[in-house]
Formats: C-alpha cells, sequence, structure tokens
C-alpha cells in the first residue's frame, strides 16, 4: 500500500482519518501536530528572548511517550535561544524498571547533549516504591500514593530549576481517559481544573503564582502512533509497563476507549474536542468556587503548598515509615 503523498510504501493506516503515510510523512505529521499544540496553546510567549528566555522542564521518564516529547521539542526549540530545555527525571526505587528507563533518558540526553536533573523518592522522601506497595498503610493502589509523590517532587524541582512550564508526556489516549473519567464521575469542579491545569491555552488559563504552570504538547497523537515514531526514529525509549501499576478504574476506561475507537474510528478525538470546550466553560464558571478559593499555606514539614498545615505527601511518607 502506497503513502497518500508519495510513492513510497504506507507503513500506518490512520483510521480516524484514512491517511496511509510513510516513515518520513508520518514522522512529519507527528511532529507537525505536537508543534501545531505548542503554537495553538501559546507556549513560546511573545517577550521571550535570548536574554530573557522561558525555560521549559520537561518531565523525562524514559518511556516512549517522554521520549518522543523530549526528542521532538529538542529538533524545534534545541537552538532557539528563547528557549530553554531541562529534562527531569525522577527515580521511583522500583526494582529492574526505572533503572532501565533511567538509562534510556540519559542516552537521550547525551545524544541530545540537554541537561538533565536526577530526583528519586529515596534521597529526597526517605522511601522506594517497592517499600510503599509491600507496607500499604492506607489500602489504596501503589499509582495512588505514586502518583502523590511524582506530582509533588516535579513541581519541587521545576520551581528550584526556575521552570517558566512543567512539560509532559501525555497522549491522545492518556488525556480521552481522564476526560471520560471525570465525565462518567460527574466530578464537574475537576474538569474546570483539569483545563486551568494543563489543556487550557496559555492565554485562556487562570494561571497563578502557586504552581508552575504545566502543559502537554503530545496530547493531539494516539498513544501507537507515539509508540511507532519512537521505533522509526530507534530513540532510546523503555517501553514496559510499570510492574505496580494497577489503576483498575482506568484500565476498564482504557479498554472501553480502544473498543469504542475500533468500533467508531475518530471517537478519542471527538472526546477531547467536546471536552475542552465544556472544560473551558467549566473553567470560567468554577473559577474562585470550592477549593480554588482556599488560601494555600506552606507544608510545616516541607514548606510544599497545601490547603492545611501539612501535605498530602508528607501524611503518606510518614504513614509508609510507621509501618
Amino acid at each position: 500500500m502506497e503513502c497518500d503523498k508519495c510513492d513510497r510504501d504506507a507503513v500506518m493506516v490512520a483510521s480516524y482519518s484514512g491517511a496511509h503515510l510513510c516513515e518520513n510523512h508520518f514522522c512529519a505529521s507527528v511532529e507537525k501536530r505536537v508543534r501545531r499544540r505548542v503554537r495553538e496553546d501559546s507556549l513560546v510567549p511573545r517577550d521571550a528572548s535570548p536574554d530573557d528566555p522561558d525555560t521549559w522542564v520537561i518531565g523525562l521518564s524514559g518511556g516512549k511517550d517522554s521520549v518522543v516529547l523530549t526528542h521532538i521539542l529538542d529538533e524545534t526549540f534545541g537552538r532557539d535561544p528563547r528557549i530553554e530545555l531541562v529534562a527531569l527525571s525522577i527515580h521511583e526505587g522500583i526494582e529492574g524498571y526505572r533503572d532501565k528507563s533511567l538509562d534510556a533518558s540519559v542516552e537521550l540526553c547525551e545524544d541530545l547533549s540537554l541537561q538533565h536533573e536526577v530526583v528519586s523518592y529515596e534521597e529526597e522522601l526517605g522511601v522506594r516504591m517497592d517499600d510503599v506497595v509491600e507496607k500499604d498503610p492506607e489500602n489504596m493502589a501503589p499509582c495512588a500514593y505514586c502518583g502523590v509523590f511524582r506530582r509533588d517532587l516535579l513541581e519541587q524541582y521545576a520551581e528550584e530549576l526556575d521552570a517558566d512550564k512543567l512539560l509532559t508526556g501525555h497522549n491522545l489516549d492518556d488525556e480521552a481517559q481522564t476526560a471520560l473519567m471525570n465525565f462518567l464521575e460527574g466530578d464537574v469542579t475537576q474538569v474546570a481544573k483539569h483545563f486551568d491545569a494543563s489543556i487550557g491555552g496559555f492565554e485562556e488559563r487562570a494561571l497563578t503564582d502557586d504552581f508552575v504552570p504545566r502543559a502537554k504538547p503530545l496530547r493531539d497523537v494516539p498513544e501507537k502512533e507515539v509508540a511507532l515514531y519512537a521505533h522509526l526514529k530507534d530513540l532510546p525509549a523503555h517501553i514496559t509497563e510499570c510492574p505496580h501499576a494497577s489503576e483498575a478504574y482506568r484500565g476498564e476506561i482504557q479498554q472501553l476507549l480502544l473498543k469504542l475507537e475500533e468500533n467508531h474510528p475518530g471517537t478519542r478525538h471527538s472526546i477531547m474536542a467536546g471536552y475542552e470546550e465544556l472544560a473551558q466553560m467549566a473553567a470560567q464558571q468554577y473559577r474562585g468556587d470550592g477549593d480554588e478559593n482556599v488560601e494555600l499555606n506552606e507544608c510545616e514539614r516541607c514548606g510544599s503548598k497545601t490547603g492545611g498545615t501539612v501535605c498530602r505527601k508528607c501524611k503518606l511518607v510518614e504513614a509508609v515509615e510507621a509501618v
């Protein structure tokens, strides 16, 4: 089967669009979507300059999504004096898993001559995820602990690196799953927070000085296309699922979406198109209400921002240490 744009053999068929693309045109398509998202979300500020560049910290796990994002951003902005790119990797302490993905992150950053910072749960929090999973003091899924720890460290080090933006490698499947979960849970305030946290353009969100604003430039690209891009570009990505991954509800949503996409190509794109519009309206309606109106304090133990006196991360660490 030939590429729609040339006479080379097609390496992929996008059922949602009917496109048949060869390796060159497929890779160009992925890169175009990422750069369009960067442009549409206004990630590059008008006043960015070589004298006052915008610093982007990329959450680099070593998996396919973050590796592809880092590669494309370096291709696009690596020589742009208005933008400074810094990669940040977090070692959770998962035997036989994170070491390999960290190796991939190190290899990529060396290839790109990219500044690379590495932090670990063990050094920063005094816990390892393997031990957390074994003790499980709160009777929660491993991802529930890890999500709190990871978000806190990403935020902490993004601030220490003077980041203007924190970029993560969430793809189209990730975002469509989150959108559907928020909708099925009937959590309109969470929909509003999702918009202001990461899916609205930087000129549309209610940004504050409390947290480094986030962006997801890869969120228009389906997961399988991210994986294919990483393979075709021979990027050092560690494509293996975390052994502790057990988000049962998200897993159900993932399987539901895959089936819907198979039967009705374009479902993920449709979900996000409608969700983003509704999320923006929800954000405009709910800004200043509920949790958004809570004054943030410094955690009395670690200094992180929290609505109480002790942050969720410190409470979880204390619970783990008490077992």
